[in-house]
């Protein structure tokens, strides 16, 4: 008997009855039957028994290998995608945003620093590919017909806490099988920003996208109208599927209406699948930015783009980030002292990671912020010359125009959208703290490079969007390690520089699916591989 043969290709396997199957698809209906057919008399006489065999022997021949070649340049048959193993063209044209593309293919007349700088990092053929098992699939039909069960869900924060919230927030409605309303959104006290879901993002869309997932309302039907909604304020930080169950569905079956709020960090990170990639599909297809938004965002990123490659870079240094890191700005002792008042009137401010540790503790740590003259530094170690123009997103800085002199100085083409942007464009988004940072975001996204100067939601969120659109470049500072060498005035310049470009030659945004498992990352941060797969080069290894 034959040995099975087997190939592999990203993860699936080939074995001799299914290439039967694909060749019974593709084999002409006439060879297969006389392949599986031998006459020993036909009623035609063309000169004996070897003359016909000679004849059929020549047509199957012919047919076999017309067969072939239409099989092998024809692959894959749509009916033949299998789960998981084909990155669904779907998924790419389906984003909630189409960013516009890096210019790593027309740089000219650059040095061998600057192309280094530019150069895109290796996406290892890893595309969108969300494809949910047959169980979920069929779970989804009972979950989007039940009319009983409602979440209501607060939202607070800033946009990407929202963001965040509002992904956690499906994936939540889904786990206790319920209707989700349209998330509300708070009015933040540091922000005052009053807007609502529908002001800062698409909601047919939203809606839309995810209708074959769960049921998303507007409001509470008034079937429940009469019901008070059961609130919860206990939910622990990463709560599992598991205890989300045994703790709200008894409460929600019972009362109709469950109610949450601060979903901050509520839900675990280390999800089922199915749920990795309903997260992945809120955050990366269904949050869609309301069209004004979406309009002056890419509006902007098109100014920055049409004049060659840019970076972005997600500066924070505004009065609130130094008082919450237990950091100061370096800006004179008129600043440092109004940040310590701050800190002194709100001490919840303070981040527990902060309030155990001193300034100079907390800065080798690094555990602040990039400084503009830190920023500028680093982008002139890793290859950033003169003439490299920048997209700064973030709110006013503490100083003001002193805090980005020291940037401004080494690179002069400095734009934000409040010079990039005429101020009749910006006067519908005025007090509106979430749309002027959706704005940044949409910027940002298209960018050729970013880099963020400080952790923070805005920064993970980004990199995980920008990897799931293509793996762009993404320079995540190593602080911890080059502080000692900012700090160090006897070192070199030449030495400082490739010292600083060997910290982060590992820390571009290449596509790497980690060996270490028991690390878990957000998979909004981290999509690889749950929520993308490779993309085979050739059908044969």
């Amino acid at each position: 008997m034959a040995k099975t043969s087997k190939k592999v290709q990203n993860g699936c396997s080939w074995t001799c009855p299914k290439l039967l199957s694909i060749f019974h698809h593709y084999l002409p209906q006439a060879a297969m039957v006389a392949l599986l057919s031998s006459p020993r008399k036909h009623p035609f006489k063309f000169g004996g028994r070897a003359h016909i065999s000679s004849c059929w022997l020549t047509l199957l021949t012919l047919f076999t290998c017309a067969s072939m070649l239409r099989f092998l340049f024809s692959w894959p048959p749509a009916a033949q995608k299998s789960n998981g193993c084909t990155a669904s063209s779907q998924w790419a044209a389906s984003l909630s945003v189409q960013p516009l593309s890096p210019h790593h293919l027309e740089l000219k007349n650059l040095t061998a620093l600057e192309t280094a700088f530019w150069k895109q990092p290796d996406g290892a053929g890893y595309v969108p590919c969300i494809d949910f098992t047959t169980e979920f699939k069929s779970e989804s039909v009972q979950v989007v017909a039940q009319r009983e069960k409602y979440l209501i869900v607060v939202v607070s924060g800033g946009l990407n806490q929202q963001r965040n919230q509002i992904v956690d927030s499906v994936v939540m409605a889904r786990i206790l099988g319920a209707a989700l309303v349209v998330p509300i959104m708070r009015v933040d006290p540091i922000w005052e920003d009053e807007s609502e879901f529908g002001d800062i993002f698409d909601t047919e869309h939203f809606r839309e996208t995810l209708k074959d997932d769960l049921r998303i309302v507007s409001s509470v039907p008034s079937t429940h109208i009469m019901f008070r909604p059961l609130e919860e304020k206990e939910t622990p930080l990463n709560a599992s599927p598991r205890w989300l169950r045994a703790h709200y569905r008894k409460k929600m079956n019972r009362e109709g209406v469950l109610l949450l709020r601060g979903l901050d960090s509520r839900l675990a990170k280390d999800l089922p699948s199915d749920l990795q990639k309903l997260r992945c599909k809120v955050a990366f297809h269904a949050l869609k930015f309301a069209a004004p938004i979406q309009e002056l965002g890419m509006r902007l990123a098109e100014r920055m783009w049409s004049q060659g490659p840019y970076l972005a870079i997600h500066l924070r240094l505004e009065t609130d980030v130094w008082v919450r890191t237990g950091c100061l700005p370096g800006l004179g002792k008129e600043f440092d002292e109004q940040v310590r008042v701050e800190r002194k009137m709100h001490p919840k401010l303070l981040t527990a990671r902060g309030a155990r540790l001193g300034f100079t503790e907390r800065k080798m740590a690094g555990l602040c912020p990039l400084t503009g003259a830190e920023v500028a530094r680093l982008l002139k170690a890793l290859g950033a010359s003169r003439r490299t123009r920048i997209y700064w997103a973030g709110g006013e800085p503490l100083g003001g125009q002193a805090a980005l002199e020291p940037l401004i100085n080494e690179f002069p083409q400095l734009f934000s959208k409040a010079n990039l942007a005429t101020s009749q464009e910006l006067e519908p988004f005025k007090k509106k703290a979430s749309s002027l940072a959706a704005i940044d975001y949409l910027v940002c996204l298209s960018s050729d490079v970013f880099m963020p100067s400080h952790g923070g939601n805005f920064g993970h969120v980004m990199q995980g969007h920008r990897a799931y659109m293509g793996h762009r470049k993404h320079i995540t500072p190593n602080k911890r390690q080059m502080t000692a060498h900012f700090l160090n005035s006897t070192i070199s310049s030449k030495e400082f520089d490739q010292t600083i470009r060997s910290l982060h030659e590992d820390a571009v945004g290449n596509s790497v699916v980690r060996a270490n498992k028991s690390l878990k990352l957000d998979v909004l941060a981290d999509p690889v591989p749950q929520c993308m797969c490779q993309k085979p080069s050739s059908f044969w290894p």
